[in-house]
């Protein structure tokens, strides 16, 4: 499950705690276990088909319901409820011992990530409620037997409160605007929106902008967690008033449960709604929400010199800091969980795996900063990952001795640069360095075949084919796998220490789309913390690391050109290089990888944007390079379907298994397509050698 965040607030002159979440008891068997956006977690994904989903949620809302912790406290908590045998996405609301309101959603999340009505339905009844029968086991906690479920708002002795439910606040007709022209003051949004770079400020525009046009306060409490899968919620909890923003949760954090508060006063919503006239002629036409009445208050008059709390400017994680961050939590979170005794990295002294070394050193640093706090939790989890109960780390170079394995596997094509740098890099962040050579393992492979078919392929500088050239070099690849997964099994068991490492893959999000990968090689691993990350980013990310983190060895990482090496050297020097391999540089495959996926553009029209976009050069090369992309992309989509788990960072990635629901077999001819973009060069160029006629006569 994904950890809780709060978002919690005082209503001016004191007063009774407003909490749109549910504080977490300690002393509750399934306090570990609740999230803030459901009692279930956000990830159930098809278990939410199964009755034992919605039982076990009802027993969790069960034992909050007769909590302490909850008293006297408006608890707004999220979770899947069967209403008339249909299957609904709620948020339940309750104080003390009794359920107010069963507010299904709305508006369905259905896109990218998400698959809400896969077991969803919305909710289209607008403005209606209806009588839910409660399970018997929540009819004796609270004495109900029905309570109202729908569309409505809650009305205490002091203010209005309505529900807003994640995708509802993003969509155009988001609820909060009716419900704010009819009186609605305080708005709640239990959210699950995960990480991807440069994301934050779209949430915060948002909420600003909501209560800038509508005025009220609005309380949006994000997940922030690994929710068993690609995705990080980021947390980035806030509340604002009349578009200004007053509190500010963390975005990354290994904190289980974080509580954000503010003081508000309910008179300054009032008047500045009522200033505006345009607002308040609206709101006279606008029908009326059923309201559901409270007996409670959420202010009082003793505290009339309670100082309210003042707007603050949102602070930003730039992109470097955020993949410093996010999937550093991310990798956390997986690590704790899964129960194993840290990572195994195949580093091969290039960016990528170099940027991943340096993600779980990031990780060893978080988690040494969280012990220091005296995070009790942090230290329970670490200690039980490295097998030792008193263990206390020194420094983040101890822990990631602990935690972290690199292995550089070395064949006769790999230069003394390369290996040099990425014992270098493994020295600076503390990790366990192993430097198996494999060309016995290689040869014997290559031997095999020899041996069957009587034919020896050769290298294409040794005069073989391009088929053996790129056979040979695949074979060095998937070897390096194999050997991979039998050091992550068993190297610390050589050292006396209990457990197997996860394999982490270091396949960026360009190289996966453009296929630059072969298929079950040491790119196939167990997660892969940079699968959705940009080389542009990444190659950003690495200078963030030289100048915060004080890692020289990244200094010639970063200005070495990437290469496989997978041929054999020049004079003992790489000859090889990704670009020359892949016949297009990573900028152009970041923009490849935008037009495709975000913009949502076929070969022609790519073809179209790219003339715009391109203009320095001819149309005839900009219509080669797009064709030579999605040749390139449709015989390499299949390796998609094998990809390896990766933290999702960026809109454009090619994750066949959840994000990028596009074929795997492909006619690599493109023929129709391909014909219209030759089409449309011929035509430009004709115009163009038109118009020079037309000026030298």
């Amino acid at each position: 499950m994904a950890t809780s965040c709060h978002s919690d607030m005082n209503i001016i002159n004191g007063g009774p705690l407003f909490s749109p979440s549910l504080p977490i008891d300690q002393d509750l068997a399934y306090s570990n276990e609740c999230v803030r956006d459901g009692l279930s977690g956000y990830g159930c994904s098809d278990h939410f088909f199964e009755p034992d989903t919605i039982l076990h949620s009802f027993q969790v809302l069960a034992e909050l319901l007769e909590s302490h912790i909850t008293r006297d406290i408006i608890c707004d908590v999220g979770m899947p409820v069967l209403h008339k045998n249909v299957r609904y996405n709620c948020r339940v609301i309750f104080l003390n011992k009794k359920i107010l309101l069963i507010r299904p959603k709305m508006v369905m999340a259905n896109a990218g990530n998400y698959r809400e009505l896969r077991w969803f339905t919305p909710w289209n009844k607008s403005r209606v409620i209806e009588d839910h029968f409660l399970p018997r086991t929540i009819q004796k906690i609270t004495g109900q037997d029905t309570v109202p479920f729908g569309d409505a708002v809650l009305a205490t002795k002091d203010t209005c409160l309505g529900s807003e439910i994640c995708e509802e606040l993003w969509a155009p007709n988001s609820p909060h605007i009716d419900m704010g022209l009819d009186g609605v003051e305080i708005f709640t949004n239990g959210s699950g929106s995960h990480h991807e770079l440069r994301k934050a400020h779209l949430r915060v525009d948002l909420v600003k902008s909501t209560t800038t046009k509508n005025g009220g306060i609005y309380l949006l409490c994000n997940l922030r967690g690994c929710d068993s899968d690609r995705l990080y919620f980021d947390g980035c909890s806030m509340i604002s008033i009349n578009g200004d923003i007053v509190a500010q949760g963390a975005q990354f954090s290994l904190e289980n449960v974080e509580v954000l508060t503010a003081t508000l006063d309910l008179e300054d919503v009032r008047s500045y709604r009522a200033h505006t006239s345009s607002r308040c002629i609206s709101a006279s036409r606008n029908p009326p929400f059923h309201r559901v009445h409270v007996d409670f208050s959420l202010s009082s008059f003793d505290d009339v010199y309670t100082l309210t709390s003042e707007p603050i400017q949102w602070k930003y994680h730039n992109p470097a800091e955020e993949i410093s961050l996010g999937p550093a939590c991310w990798l956390w979170d997986y690590l704790r969980r899964s129960k194993q005794g840290g990572f195994l990295l195949p580093l091969s002294g290039g960016v990528d795996s170099s940027a991943v070394a340096c993600i779980v050193y990031s990780m060893c640093r978080l988690v040494c900063q969280a012990v220091d706090a005296g995070n009790e939790e942090v230290l329970h989890d670490m200690r039980q990952i490295v097998g030792d109960a008193f263990y206390v780390p020194r420094t983040p170079q101890d822990l990631c001795s602990r935690l972290l394995t690199t292995c550089y596997m070395a064949t006769e094509n790999s230069s003394y640069e390369t290996k040099e740098r990425a014992r270098t890099l493994s020295e600076q962040i503390g990790s366990h360095h192993l430097t198996p050579c494999i060309d016995a393992a290689v040869k014997a492979v290559i031997g095999i075949f020899t041996m069957v078919t009587g034919k020896v392929p050769q290298f294409r500088v040794h005069g073989g084919s391009g088929q053996e050239n790129l056979a040979l070099q695949n074979i060095q690849a998937r070897i390096r796998m194999v050997i991979a997964y039998l050091f992550a099994q068993l190297s610390l068991w050589t050292r006396g220490m209990p457990g197997s490492l996860l394999v982490l893959g270091s396949a960026n999000v360009d190289e996966s789309l453009r296929g630059y990968l072969t298929k079950y090689d040491c790119s196939s691993a167990d997660i892969n913390p940079i699968g959705g990350i940009s080389k542009t980013d990444l190659r950003g990310f690495i200078q963030y690391c030289m100048d915060s983190f004080q890692l020289t060895a990244l200094t010639s990482i970063l200005s070495a050109p990437p290469t496989a090496e997978l041929e054999p050297l020049t004079d003992g020097q790489v000859s090889q290089t990704d670009e020359d391999d892949m016949g297009m540089t990573y900028d152009e495959l970041s923009v490849f990888g935008k037009l495709r996926k975000v913009v949502k553009t076929g070969p022609y029209s790519m073809f179209c944007k790219l003339l715009l976009m391109w203009r320095e050069i001819s149309p005839r090369q900009v219509g080669e390079k797009v064709k030579h992309f999605f040749r390139m992309y449709s015989i390499n989509r299949h390796k998609m379907t094998t990809l390896t788990p990766a933290y999702h960072a960026e809109s454009y990635s090619p994750d066949d298994n959840r994000f990028d629901l596009r074929p795997f077999l492909y006619n690599a001819a493109w023929t129709w397509q391909f014909r219209c973009i030759d089409e449309q060069v011929s035509h430009l160029e004709d115009c163009k050698k038109g118009a020079l006629c037309e000026e030298v006569d």
